[in-house]
C-alpha cells in the first residue's frame, strides 16, 4: 500500500512495498505521524508528533539537502570536485554532507561551538570539515558563524555557497511535501500545527500548504526564549537576540522566509521546559527526540488545555534525541545549568483524572444544607457511601459520614429531622485533575474521608483512599 499517491517535481512519493530505492537520498517513504496517549492524557485534544527525525539524516533537512544540490547541479551552478560551503547549527550540516557524499563533493561548514559533540563527531565521519565559531557572536559580526561561511566561500577556489537556510528550493520543499503529508496522515481533520521555527522554511512552507487547504488551520511557530520572532510577529519589531541552549531553534536574525499571514502566533518556550518536555517524551512515549521538539511539544501541550475535544493537534519532531546523549540527556550537563528535573516514577505520574476514569460511578453524590440527617443517611444507604460532601451552588461548603450521623443520634434522637448544616464536618480538600496519587494521599492522610476533584466543566468528582488502592492495583 502507498504511503502517498502525491508527485511533486521537488519530492515524491511512491508505494514503498513496491517500488525500490537506489539513492540514500531518495527513499520517499512519509515520516511517521504517532498519537501521544500518555503526555497528552491530561488535555482534550487529540495529539500527535510528527517524527522528522526519523530517516537517515534523523532531521526534517533530509528532504531539502538533495533537492537543493539537484537543483543547483541543473541550473549548472556545481558540478562534482566542488567544495560546497554553508553554516550549520549541525543538523542541516548532516544532511548536506549526507547529500554531498553521495554525489562526489565535498563540504566545508562553519557551525557555532554550542552545537553537541555528537553533531561534531557525525559531521567529521561523513567527512565534512568543522570552522568553529563562538556562539555569542550576533548576525552581522565578523565572527559569526553566517559571515565566516560567507568570508569562506569568497576565499576557496572552486567553493559554492549553498544558502540551505535561505533556499526558496526548502520552502518549496516543505509545502509540497512535509505539509501535504500532514493533511494526507490527518485525513484533512488537522486543527492546529506547532513547528520549531528556525530558518523558517518548515514553518511558512508547511503554512503556505495547509493553508491553501483549510485557511481554519492554526500554525503556531515555536522559538527559543531570547529568538526574535515573537516580537517580530507580535510587535512588528525583532524582540532582543538572547543566548539559548537549545539547538535546531530560534534564531537572531529574520528569515528570508518571514511571511506572517501564514502563521496564527509565535510562541517562546525556555530551555528548561524544552528540555524537560524532550526527555519527558522518551520516558513517556518512547519518542527519542531533541531540545527544539521538547520546545514544540510543550507549547502544544501547554496550549492544548484550551482546546476542544474535537481539534488535532500536530507537533512536528525537527531533530533525533541521539545528537544530545552528552547534553540534556546527561544528567550532570541538566544539574550544572539548573535545568535537571526529576523524573516521575510510574505511580507518581497517576493522576486523579487517570483515577476517574477507573471509577465506575461518575456522578457525584451529594448532600444540600437543607436536607435533614435523615434523607442525608437515606442518600448513603441507597447510594452505598459512608461519606458525602455537603454543597452549596456547586462549592464544597461541608461534609457529613456515617460514624458522624450515629454520634449525633447517641447524644440526640430526635435530630434526624434537623438539617444537616447544623452538623457539618469540615469540607473535603479540592485538588485539579492533574494532582498526582501522591498528592491526593497526602490530602486523605490528613484525616480527610475524600477529595473532591474540581472538573474543567466546573463539576465536582469524589475520591476516597478505596479509589486509589483500585489504581495502584489497576496500574
Amino acid at each position: 500500500m502507498g504511503v502517498f499517491c502525491k508527485r511533486s517535481p521537488m519530492y515524491h512519493f511512491f508505494s514503498v512495498t513496491t517500488m525500490p530505492n537506489h539513492d540514500i537520498f531518495g527513499l520517499a517513504a512519509a515520516t511517521p505521524l504517532v498519537l501521544l496517549k500518555q503526555m497528552a492524557r491530561n488535555i482534550r485534544p487529540q495529539v500527535m508528533a510528527k517524527l522528522e527525525y526519523m530517516n537517515p539524516a534523523c532531521s526534517h533537512y533530509y528532504r531539502v539537502a538533495c533537492a537543493i544540490v539537484k537543483d543547483a547541479e541543473d541550473r549548472n551552478l556545481i558540478h562534482p570536485g566542488m567544495t560546497l560551503v554553508d553554516w550549520s547549527f549541525g543538523n542541516s550540516g548532516i544532511a548536506l554532507a549526507m547529500a554531498c557524499v553521495s554525489r562526489g563533493y565535498k563540504l566545508l561548514l562553519a557551525a557555532p561551538d554550542k552545537i553537541s559533540r555528537e553533531k561534531q563527531d557525525m559531521l567529521r565521519a561523513i567527512g565534512a570539515e568543522l570552522v568553529i565559531t563562538p556562539s555569542d557572536a550576533l548576525p552581522g559580526e565578523p565572527r559569526s558563524c553566517m559571515n565566516v561561511a560567507e568570508s569562506l566561500v569568497k576565499s576557496i577556489p572552486n567553493a559554492f555557497f549553498t544558502g540551505m537556510h535561505d533556499n526558496p528550493v526548502s520552502l518549496k520543499v516543505h509545502s509540497e511535501a512535509t505539509g501535504s503529508e500532514i493533511f494526507q496522515q490527518t485525513e484533512g481533520r488537522v486543527t492546529h500545527v506547532f513547528m520549531p521555527m528556525a530558518s523558517g522554511a518548515m514553518v511558512f512552507g508547511v503554512g503556505r500548504f495547509l493553508k491553501a487547504q483549510n485557511p481554519e488551520i492554526r500554525i503556531i511557530g515555536v522559538e527559543s526564549q531570547g529568538s526574535i520572532y515573537s516580537g517580530l510577529f507580535k510587535e512588528g519589531k525583532p524582540g532582543v537576540p538572547a543566548f539559548s541552549e537549545l539547538e535546531e531553534i530560534g534564531s537572531q536574525q529574520a528569515s528570508a522566509f518571514w511571511n506572517p499571514s501564514v502563521i496564527d502566533d509565535v510562541v517562546q518556550i525556555s530551555d528548561y521546559d524544552a528540555f524537560n518536555c524532550g526527555r519527558e517524551l522518551l520516558r513517556m512515549e518512547a519518542v527519542f527526540a531533541g531540545g527544539a521538539s521538547g520546545a514544540a511539544m510543550a507549547a502544544a501541550l501547554r496550549a492544548g488545555a484550551e482546546y476542544r475535544d474535537s481539534d488535532c493537534i500536530v507537533v512536528v519532531m525537527n531533530d533525533f534525541g541521539g545528537y544530545y546523549l552528552s547534553k540534556m540527556y546527561r544528567d550532570d550537563w541538566m544539574r550544572k545549568r539548573g535545568f535537571y528535573r526529576k523524573a516521575k516514577s510510574a505511580i507518581e505520574q497517576i493522576t486523579a483524572e487517570d483515577i476517574l476514569h477507573l471509577k465506575v460511578r461518575t456522578d457525584l453524590i451529594f448532600a444540600c444544607p437543607e436536607n435533614t440527617l435523615a434523607e442525608v443517611f437515606e442518600m448513603m444507604k441507597q447510594s452505598d457511601v459512608s461519606q458525602m460532601p455537603i454543597v452549596s451552588y456547586n462549592a464544597p461548603i461541608g461534609s457529613i459520614s456515617e460514624n458522624k450521623i450515629l454520634s449525633i443520634l447517641i447524644e440526640n434522637d430526635d435530630a434526624m429531622n434537623s438539617k444537616v448544616v447544623g452538623f457539618m464536618e469540615k469540607p473535603f480538600p479540592v485538588c485539579p485533575p492533574d494532582a498526582t496519587i501522591s498528592e491526593l494521599s497526602a490530602k486523605l492522610q490528613q484525616s480527610a474521608s475524600g477529595v473532591l476533584i474540581s472538573l474543567s466543566d466546573g463539576r465536582l468528582q469524589l475520591l476516597t483512599k478505596s479509589d486509589l488502592i483500585d489504581a495502584l492495583t489497576h496500574k
